[in-house]
């Protein structure tokens, strides 16, 4: 395919196609979703946790399921996607209906702390099975095909993005089990907005790292 030119006269050099370590780190980021998604994930916690301290359970739960609805429909006029969307939803309504079921306020978060449990378990026991799963995520997103556990700079990079995801996992788990054996719904809340994007920021920003380093050493002559 011939080069255009742009309009100074000079030929616009085509690049090849997205690299996948790139398509990654933008996956990643849109999963964050940005000031947006802080918002998302935030508005629903902060809206039952107030409501609880002024109102009866029942109505709490309600307005809790009123403002994941209103962000549903803002989502949807954005543009987003359904499932993305529709995801959020469901999650306040699951987590509504099991305070519905139980009529304890701090059951709101159980599902979130039994999360951050299970995504310790996956991280950490990757780390031990010497396979961590950042790696292995790496690897099958350029084909499968480098032997990256080979190569020590490479591996323990992966060792140290899986073991900050595992951190960040741990943390969430230890902190607001605590919270919520002590009946403290509203601390629950705090640590679910302190320890949500501010954290996994921080850990992606160890992951994006090596996968960088990953593509540096492994692909160099793909290229």
């Amino acid at each position: 395919m011939l080069n255009e030119v742009k309009p100074d006269g000079l030929p616009e050099r085509h690049h090849g196609p997205t690299r996948p370590d790139a398509s990654a780190q933008s996956a990643v980021l849109q999963q964050m979703g940005g000031v947006a998604g802080f918002v998302y994930s935030t508005v629903p916690v902060i809206v039952f946790v107030t409501a609880h301290a002024f109102l009866p359970l029942p109505v709490a739960i309600g307005v809790a399921v009123a403002a994941g609805f209103a962000l549903f429909i803002v989502r949807l006029l954005r543009g987003e996607r359904l499932v993305s969307a529709v995801g959020s939803l469901l999650g306040v309504a699951v987590a509504a209906g099991i305070v519905a079921w139980t009529g304890s306020a701090r059951d709101f978060f159980v599902i979130g702390i039994w999360a951050s449990l299970a995504g310790f378990v996956v991280t950490f026991g990757s780390v031990l099975a010497r396979r961590p799963l950042t790696g292995v995520i790496w690897n099958a997103l350029h084909g499968g095909k480098h032997p990256w556990r080979s190569d020590r700079a490479v591996r323990v990079a992966h060792d140290l993005a899986t073991l900050a995801a595992a951190a960040v996992f741990g943390s969430r788990f230890v902190v607001q089990q605590w919270l919520y054996l002590t009946d403290s719904t509203g601390g629950l809340g705090v640590a679910r907005i302190v320890m949500g994007t501010p954290l996994t920021v921080l850990a992606a920003l160890v992951v994006v790292w090596s996968f960088r380093r990953s593509t540096r050493r492994l692909t160099a002559a793909d290229r």
